[in-house]
Order: C-alpha cells, then sequence, then structure tokens
C-alpha cells in the first residue's frame, strides 16, 4: 500500500495517534507490529509496545524533525559512556578496555569515528569531526533507521553502542551488556535487589527489540 505495508486490526488498517494510517517500509516490520498487537488482551498495553510506538515516532514526527533527532544523537557521541574508563578498581578497568576498547576501535577503523578515551568521569571534549561524522550517519538513515538510532543511543547512554547495533556489529542484549559494565561489577560484589532486576530485564528486552527492529529494516547486512 502507496509503496508500503500495513497492519488491519478488524479489517481496518492501523492508524496512529494523529489519526494517519501505519504504512510500514518491510513486511518483516510490519509483523513486528501485527505480533504486538496479537499479544494484547481486553486491555491495551501501550507503554509496553515498544515497536508501535517506534513506528509512530518515525512516521509522525522524526520526517519534520530530521536535523534536530541527528544532533541529539551527536550529543550523545559528545558524552559517550564508552569513553569514560574508571580509574579504580583495576579489575573493571580491565573489564572495560577488553570489551569496550575493541568496539570504539571498530568504530574508527570501519565508520571513521576518533573517540578520545578518558579516565574517569570528567568531562572528555570529543574532536568535532567526530560529532559531525555522528550527525552525518544518522542522516544517511531513513525515518526508521533514525528513529531506531536515536531510541538505542538513549537505551545505552552511547551513540556508539547504537550504530555497532544498527551496523550488525552488535546483538541487542551484548550493546546492552556493554552499557552497565559498571552497574554489573557491582552487582558482582553487592548482590541484586528485586527491583533494580526487573528493570534490568525491562531494558535488556528493549535492546532484543531494537536488534529484531534493525533486522526488519534490513539495515543489518
Amino acid at each position: 500500500m502507496n509503496g508500503g505495508f500495513t497492519v488491519t486490526l478488524d479489517g481496518r488498517a492501523l492508524r496512529g495517534p494523529k489519526g494517519g494510517k501505519v504504512i510500514l517500509p518491510t513486511p518483516a516490520l510490519a509483523d513486528q507490529v501485527a505480533e504486538e498487537w496479537r499479544a494484547q488482551g481486553d486491555a491495551l498495553d501501550l507503554a509496553g509496545m515498544h515497536v508501535t510506538r517506534l513506528v509512530n515516532t518515525a512516521i509522525e514526527s522524526v520526517p519534520q524533525a530530521r536535523e534536530a533527532t541527528a544532533q541529539a544523537i551527536a550529543d550523545y557521541a559528545a558524552s559517550d559512556l564508552l569513553c569514560y574508563f574508571a580509574t579504580a578498581p583495576a579489575g573493571l578497568l580491565e573489564r572495560q578496555q577488553r570489551l569496550w576498547g575493541p568496539v570504539l576501535d571498530r568504530a574508527e577503523t570501519e565508520a571513521g569515528l576518533r573517540f578520545v578515551r578518558a579516565a574517569g568521569v570528567v568531562h572528555q571534549a570529543q574532536p568535532a569531526d567526530t560529532l559531525a561524522r555522528v550527525r552525518a550517519i544518522a542522516l544517511e538513515l531513513g525515518d526508521f533507521g533514525l528513529t531506531g538510532l536515536t531510541f538505542g543511543a538513549a537505551l545505552f547512554g552511547s551513540a556508539v553502542l547504537a550504530i555497532a547495533l544498527q551496523r550488525g556489529w552488535l546483538a541487542g542484549e551484548a550493546a546492552f551488556d556493554l552499557s552497565r559494565l559498571d552497574e554489573a561489577w557491582q552487582e558482582e560484589k553487592w548482590g541484586v535487589d528485586a527491583e533494580a532486576a526487573e528493570r534490568t530485564a525491562r531494558l535488556r528486552g528493549e535492546a532484543a527489540m531494537l536488534e529484531r527492529w534493525f533486522e526488519g529494516l534490513g539495515a543489518r547486512a
């Protein structure tokens, strides 16, 4: 339909919050939306329908705000989580260097993103050409890809991890685990309470959803 694919509910085309028909760019993404709606019971859990919410954002919000959306991703890159290495303990620093280092190296060699690595939490300015390149990478994507990228940058606190997921360098849950190395270290030392475990599981599920989103767009070749 109109160069895309739609989802029908009781014989009627699905519409977004503003009333327009929801047109998806690929059948795989349409299947993901349909799956969310099939899973609903008598009461809609709109907060848990992440694919549908991303679709609505991609259709109704991002097209009019592409530059601002790309800038938001560049802003995450300006203080990217992966650039801030611990000063102590030594074990955490070793883990960060071992697991974050290869991702930063790949970002430089394959995406032209050279980040300055910092020790501690004091802000480290990043090269202007790197931030400009992040913006360019974001704007190269269509509205649906750009929507997913900004969701990932916010979820991970890292534009690098979002780009890595979008390009297929990492799986969603792997990217999420890299985003919380410090938290995981603390949990290993002090344990995990039920509320924190529930939050972690929810966010890990969102990361897995985002992997399916990019796969559904055919953006992980």
